[in-house]
């Protein structure tokens, strides 16, 4: 559309509520203050009707009601088992946090990661809850869900067998916050059998709304130490993980390989002139340790100042413990860091805070799901959104025995090319898939996901204003880019130069199909924003210069109209028969304009239910301008669009939408080939035009902005 058209602009905003505040109960909408007042007027105990205590909440596969591990399962509340039930006991500590019977290590040192920092576990874990005064036999915690905190109502019936717990446990046997939290987070997903497997970074995630990376570790892998202090420095939480292929192995050395570890500090110690980089650990099992250098019994304490020993060294069987980083490298093979967001750090934030924006999207097969491979046509109909980084980040001069500059380290002077190196911007990309987990019950899995980034050319920048410069996509350069894998959360820190980049998340093969979040963390301030197109119409689309009808068209007209010179759908159905035929004979749209599509152009055209000549005469010129356009774009003369063509015919014909409007346009129109034949094309653009001059006649000389809810939108705009 040139510019300085004349158009109608709609403009959608928020409902009256707020966007990206806390989110939902998970109750039927009531607050836990308003159930736990209810029990307590009523004397009776709640229990929970929304994740009920009984077999289909243990799980589905191994531990679905006919299973042998669900068998003899009772649920019981703590004071029918424990004398003196406890929610937190004062001495709570990271070593209280023991796994259970559930293979859900990852999530469990992701807890006793949460207990380090108090503020945290009070985001989550609300404190003034118990067992003593107000007892009602509720809890509740906080975990955040894609971008907004979410409040999980639970009652205290926990799975117990033969008078004891089957999950999480603490190792002060009376302490049940660890025990509620993890049913929380079962009652979250579905149930407690899909918690097993999966990643620190999901649950730290969930626990902080931080961004979680991964860092594959190497034999020599320069700047991690410096990375790690930086992060705890930080507060982000930070685990570890030594991969197997064979299930959780005990080994020698007293590690468990296919384990979760939670990384809890870092120390440096001089011997002699020897400096020694320590990493301090958790086994969330709160037993079998490190027995390597460094280990509880190890005599290399014994050569260090007694006020050192005496501040690190605990000598207990409570699955903590020390070891040297090249130790550590030798046995781990991914470290986990999750960076909290300034919204759980607070406004002056230990080591400096991060710069956050949030995308919701999704993948729809037929319309942006085009793959991982950026020389295919499809990859450019992924979603696509513009980073823009000006600021480069302070410079931190690295430890000489972290090696060179580069690594995973964060940063100290700012600005000014330093020692020959170019300044840069550190920016965190997160990409999350929303809902997996709560779909294994059906037997899905996660996706194998990830992203790209593309350095956009200053002189290109001027032409990125909207999807429809998708021609320029494949010239880019790309600047970096993510793995792909199955997992939820799939992140990188990226360092890049100053300057204006395209972020492309999608799937790795055509058509797979997802929610996702994606977020970007920055150090510096950043702008982002998704490559999309406001809601528009041109007005020459809606009026179509008038245009006499021919002799021959205007008779048969006449012939099938009723007394009253007007038709109804069916007559109408005839007439573009006949009207169309020699057409058809020239295009490759050779189907007939069907009756549920005639009824729809006598509603839109029309008054009530018939068709006057008049309206007839521009139905029928904007039925030739929209034939010409769908030939046009109809590249492969298959007689039918992709999502791709219809978009470009929607603009051509005078519309632009927005990504999620031509989602809904397309997922509405396309057939089971998820193609558009010329009938679809045809009732959509007559719907646009019908919703567009709806719009206009709310206007001054009809043109102009329109603001809607996207509740009047929905009642506008609903496609069916």
């Amino acid at each position: 559309m040139a510019s300085g058209s004349r158009k109608v602009t709609i403009q959608l905003v928020e409902d009256g509520t707020e966007a990206g505040t806390r989110g939902p109960q998970l109750f039927k909408g009531q607050s836990y203050d308003a159930i736990r007042a209810a029990c307590l007027d009523s004397g009776i105990l709640f229990r929970d009707p929304c994740f009920p205590a009984g077999p289909d909440a243990l799980g589905y596969d191994k531990l679905g009601p006919n299973s042998e591990k669900a068998k003899g399962v009772e649920w019981k509340r703590p004071h029918e088992f424990c004398a003196e039930p406890q929610f937190i006991c004062e001495d709570m500590s990271r070593t209280d946090v023991c796994q259970g019977s559930l293979g859900n290590c990852w999530f469990l040192a992701a807890a006793a990661s949460l207990t380090l920092y108090p503020r945290l576990l009070n985001r989550v874990v609300p404190p003034g809850q118990g067992f003593q005064d107000g007892y009602a036999g509720i809890f509740h915690f906080q975990l955040w869900q894609f971008g907004r905190w979410v409040d999980v109502v639970v009652d205290d019936k926990l799975p117990v067998r033969e008078g004891k717990l089957m999950f999480v446990r603490s190792e002060q046997r009376n302490e049940f916050w660890a025990s509620l939290l993890e049913k929380a987070y079962a009652k979250l997903h579905g149930s407690y059998e899909v918690m097993r497997g999966g990643h620190m970074n999901e649950a730290f995630v969930d626990f902080t709304g931080g961004v979680g990376e991964v860092l594959y570790l190497r034999g020599n892998s320069p700047g991690l130490f410096s990375a790690l202090r930086h992060a705890l420095a930080k507060e982000s939480l930070v685990g570890a993980t030594a991969l197997s292929d064979q299930g959780e192995i005990r080994t020698e050395e007293g590690l468990v390989k296919g384990h979760a570890y939670s990384v809890t500090g870092t120390h440096k110690v001089s011997l002699g002139f020897t400096r020694v980089r320590l990493l301090r650990l958790r086994n969330p099992w709160g037993r079998i340790e490190w027995s390597g250098p460094w280990s509880d019994s190890c005599p290399r304490w014994d050569l260090l100042p007694s006020e050192w020993r005496d501040a690190l060294l605990v000598k207990k069987e409570d699955g903590e413990f020390w070891m040297e980083l090249q130790d550590f490298l030798s046995h781990f093979n991914t470290v986990q860091i999750c960076s909290l967001s300034p919204e759980v750090l607070g406004p002056s934030p230990a080591g400096g805070g991060w710069h956050i924006n949030i995308f919701q999207g999704r993948w729809v097969r037929g319309f942006n799901s085009g793959g991982s491979q950026p020389s295919s046509e499809n990859f450019w109909t992924n979603p696509q959104f513009r980073l823009t980084l000006l600021e480069p980040d302070e410079e931190e001069d690295e430890d000489e025995e972290d090696g060179p500059g580069g690594g995973w380290g964060a940063a100290g002077t700012r600005g000014p090319v330093r020692r020959g190196r170019v300044p840069k911007c550190t920016v965190l990309l997160s990409l999350i898939q929303r809902n997996r987990r709560c779909l294994r019950a059906k037997g899905l899995t996660y996706l194998t996901v990830g992203f790209h980034v593309f350095q956009i050319p200053e002189e290109l920048l001027g032409l990125w204003d909207s999807p429809r410069s998708r021609e320029l996509l494949p010239g880019l350069l790309r600047a970096d880019r993510s793995v792909f894998c199955a997992r939820r959360d799939v992140s990188r820190r990226c360092r890049l130069p100053p300057g204006h980049y395209l972020v492309v998340p999608s799937a790795s093969r055509v058509g797979d199909e997802a929610d996702f979040t994606l977020r970007i963390f920055s150090e510096r301030s950043h702008t982002a924003v998704e490559i999309d197109d406001v809601i528009s119409a041109n007005l020459d689309a809606l009026t179509i210069p008038y245009k006499p009808l021919e002799l021959e068209l205007a008779q048969l007209f006449l012939e099938l109209a009723d007394e009253e010179e007007q038709l109804d759908a069916f007559q109408l159905q005839t007439l573009l028969s006949i009207a169309r035929e020699p057409a058809r004979a020239n295009t490759r749209t050779s189907g007939e304009i069907g009756l549920r599509t005639c009824e729809q152009l006598v509603q839109y055209f029309g008054y009530g239910r018939r068709l006057a000549l008049y309206q007839f005469q521009e139905l029928w010129s904007h039925l030739l301008v929209w034939q010409a356009t769908f030939d046009k774009f109809d590249e492969d003369a298959s007689g039918t669009m992709n999502s791709c063509e219809l978009r470009l015919a929607l603009n051509a014909a005078g519309f632009h939408l927005n990504n999620q409007l031509t989602q809904a346009l397309t997922s509405c129109y396309r057939d089971s080939r998820l193609r558009v034949d010329f009938e679809r094309f045809v009732s959509c653009a007559a719907r646009l035009t019908c919703i567009f001059r709806h719009c206009s006649q709310h206007l001054d000389g009809g043109e102009g902005m329109v603001c809607l809810t996207h509740k009047q939108w929905s009642e506008v705009a609903t496609f069916s």
